[in-house]
Order: structure tokens, then sequence, then C-alpha cells
């Protein structure tokens, strides 16, 4: 790869990751926004309003970043299934979490965002090197934006 190359790949990572930041950020939001609303609208414990709450802004999430972020072509059920599998392991490990640190005073808003962070970071990763690693830049969008440049 030339330096230009480099240079070029380069922005176009740190770019994605803004775009991930953001469209996270508004994930985030649907999140802490559905839990609010269980939480003042029902009696349900952490549990239930913060499974609620994440599936939501996952869908919101994999929606856009799937679209904007990683411009992937990839098939939708199989990139599903990754993300699926993710959450397999995260939800029941923060959930467990969440609800520990709920069950011995914490704040449940604290707890909800230190859970938004961890899976802000991991989430990230996963996506990147695993759900759509191969189809990086696969899209319509994507070969549009390359035949401009």
């Amino acid at each position: 790869m030339t330096e230009k190359e480099e240079k070029k790949s380069g922005k176009r990572e740190a770019l994605r990751a803004v775009k991930f930041a953001l469209f996270s950020a508004s994930a985030g939001i649907i999140e802490l926004a559905a839990f609010t609303i269980l939480d003042l609208a029902t009696p349900w414990p952490y549990w239930p309003k913060y499974l609620i709450a994440l599936v939501l802004s996952v869908l919101w999430n994999f929606t856009l970043n799937r679209t904007f972020t990683f411009q992937s072509a990839n098939n939708v059920p199989i990139a599903m299934l990754k993300v699926a599998a993710f959450y397999a392991v995260f939800t029941p490990f923060s959930t467990i979490l969440g609800n520990y640190l709920s069950s011995i005073g914490w704040n449940d808003y604290l707890v909800t965002i230190l859970n938004m962070a961890m899976n802000f970071v991991t989430e990230f990763l996963y996506d990147r090197f695993v759900v759509f690693g191969k189809t990086l830049d696969t899209n319509e969008r994507a070969k549009r934006k390359e035949t401009a440049d």
C-alpha cells in the first residue's frame, strides 16, 4: 500500500469511528429514553426495563451502522445473527451485572450508562472485524463514493 493509500485508509477508518460514535449516541438516547419511560411508567425492576431499552437501541444502531458506517452489502440475516451472537453474550453479562449493581444501591441510570459505554467499545470492535470486516464499503453508497473519488 502506498503512503497516499495508507493516509486515505486512515482517514476512512477515523471517519468510520466518528460515524459509529454519532450513531451510537443516537442509539444511546433511544435507550435512555425508553429506559426512562419504562422506569416512570412501570413498577418493574431494573432488568426488564434495561432489556427492552437495549433491544430498541440495538435495532436502531444496527440499521444505521450497517448502511452508513460500515457501508456493507452483506446478507442482512447473517449480519443480524452475528450481532445476535454478540448480544447473546453481552446481554446476560450486562443484565446480571446491572441488576447486581442496582440491587446494592447503585443508581440505575449510572449503571445503564456504564453498560452503554462498555457496549460502545466492544460492539464497535466486534462489528468492525467480525460482522462487517470482509464486507466493508461494498454497498451502493460506497461504490458511488469510490467512483466519485
